[in-house]
């Protein structure tokens, strides 16, 4: 038996149709949008200019992963493998007290939820309960989502409660690399990615970074909360996940334990990040930069979690 359909009822599938087809497309455009998240960001001064790259073969040695650490290019360049077998880091010989720490990164390719790349600093191995660390941690990402920056302190023995904030990026981390650059110093500790603030943390309480801290560059395996509070670990099927470190800039006051006070190592640079005026306080051109980047990118301040502190931190009134 045939049923024929009315012209109204034809219309009104006709119409429905064409709604639901316009809803797939409307809601495929936005998760593009949402993937791509491209914009053109704001001039800043390029501090990455004025301080000279350093021999990674000079400055820093092997902290883990044997053979899943190469440097090339006469120390210009390293290569961090994450794998089945291990994870594996750089280390910096020495140990430094305020400075200017900056490295170009370019992350793994696909998907790789779970996997963390670090570039950070931290004295855990000298005062494991009383520990300082400044963290720059490039979170991976399952297929739906891209690679996320977060951000992180702990200082003087608050180790059990960070301080994060995590932002998207605007541009892809994986086709070429891009700078990442912490300042510390005893006005404040700036995150920079491609010379832009992206975070300010003031000097303004008991509640900072205060002892000699190891440079640090790793990549390691975060399945238990690096992608979505670890609903999605690492996929080894899509290994090895290898990240390129480059254009190292190591420039500050090198700590010397047998010495009453640090002593500044000397740079070509007339900027000094540790005293010198320009790294006091932020420009407006900076602070307009920081304002913008915050606004457009950052989903995530432990300043707006409610749920995670009953009291909010002291520095977030």
């Amino acid at each position: 038996m045939h049923v024929l359909c009315s012209p109204t009822s034809m219309a009104f599938l006709q119409g429905k149709l064409v709604f639901l087809c316009l809803l797939v497309l409307c809601m495929s455009s936005v998760l593009a949008s949402s993937r791509k998240r491209r914009y053109t960001s704001p001039s800043v001064p390029r501090l990455t200019d004025a301080f000279p790259h350093v021999s990674i073969s000079n400055v820093f040695s092997k902290a883990f992963g044997g053979s899943n650490v190469q440097v090339t290019g006469n120390g210009s360049m390293a290569t961090l493998v994450l794998d089945k077998s291990s994870g594996s880091g750089l280390a910096s010989v020495n140990k430094y007290h305020y400075g200017f720490f900056s490295a170009a990164i370019k992350l793994p390719p696909g998907d790789s939820s779970g996997v963390v790349v670090a570039f950070y600093l931290s004295n855990a191995d000298v005062f494991p309960h009383n520990h300082d660390e400044i963290d720059i941690e490039l979170l991976g990402h399952d297929k739906r989502n891209e690679w996320v920056i977060q951000t992180n302190m702990y200082a003087n023995g608050s180790v059990s409660t960070g301080r994060e904030e995590k932002f998207y990026l605007w541009f892809d981390p994986t086709t070429q690399h891009h700078q990442y650059t912490i300042i510390w110093n005893n006005y404040h500790a700036v995150f920079l990615v491609d010379n832009i603030p992206v975070r300010e943390f003031e000097h303004k309480s008991s509640f900072f970074p205060s002892k000699p801290m190891t440079v640090y560059a790793t990549i390691w395996d975060g399945s238990e909360w690096a992608t979505h509070g670890g609903k999605y670990p690492v996929n080894y099927k899509n290994a090895p996940f290898t990240v390129s470190f480059a254009e190292m800039e190591i420039s500050g006051c090198i700590s010397n334990p047998s010495a009453s006070a640090p002593s500044c190592s000397k740079t070509s640079s007339s900027l000094d990040p540790v005293e010198g005026p320009e790294f006091v306080k932020l420009t407006n051109q900076q602070v307009s930069a920081m304002d913008w980047a915050r606004g457009k990118l950052m989903f995530y301040s432990y300043c707006k979690d409610t749920s995670r502190f009953k009291v909010m931190p002291p520095e977030c009134k």
